[in-house]
C-alpha cells in the first residue's frame, strides 16, 4: 500500500481510537479539560493535520500532525498560557525501534518545535513526548 494511503488509514484508525479513549497514553492525572488546552496553532505548516495529542499535565499539549503532501509527521508542544520563558520540550521518534529521533528543547515563551520525522515504515509506530517545566506527557501509536 502506498505510504500516504497507509498513513491515512492509520490516521483514521487513530481518530477512532482517540474517540474511544484508547489512543492517548500517559498518566491519568495528566488529563486536562479540552477547553483549557492550547489549540493546535498550525506551526508545522500548511497541510498538516492533527493525528494525535497528549496533555502535558494541565499546562499544555503535545500535538502530532501529518502531511500527505510532505509524507512526514511533525510534533510540537504548546503551552496553555504563554508567558515568561520556561523549559519546554518536544520529542518525536519511532517505536519499537528508534529510527529518526528528533527533539527541540529550551527556554520558550509559547512552544517547542516543530520537529519532523519521516512517515513510519511498516511495523513501526510513532512515539512522542512533551515537557513543560516539571510536567511531562507522552504517548505512542499511529502504527504503519
Amino acid at each position: 500500500m502506498k505510504t500516504s494511503r497507509r498513513l491515512i488509514a492509520v490516521a483514521a484508525s487513530a481518530a477512532a481510537l482517540a474517540a474511544s479513549g484508547t489512543l492517548l497514553a500517559g498518566p491519568a492525572s495528566a488529563s486536562s479539560p479540552a477547553a483549557a488546552s492550547a489549540p493546535y496553532n498550525g506551526v508545522c505548516g500548511t497541510g498538516y493535520q492533527v493525528i494525535a495529542s497528549t496533555p502535558v499535565a494541565s499546562v499544555g499539549v503535545t500535538y502530532v500532525t501529518w502531511s500527505a503532501t510532505d509524507d512526514q509527521v511533525c510534533a510540537v508542544t504548546l503551552r496553555n498560557k504563554p508567558g515568561a520563558r520556561e523549559f519546554v520540550e518536544v520529542t518525536l521518534d519511532t517505536w519499537p525501534e528508534s529510527t529518526h529521533p528528533v527533539r527541540d528543547s529550551g527556554s520558550f515563551t509559547t512552544y517547542a518545535g516543530p520537529v519532523y520525522n519521516p512517515t513510519p515504515a511498516p511495523g513501526q509506530c510513532l512515539s512522542w513526548s512533551g515537557s513543560i517545566d516539571i510536567y511531562y506527557g507522552g504517548g505512542n501509536g499511529n502504527c504503519a
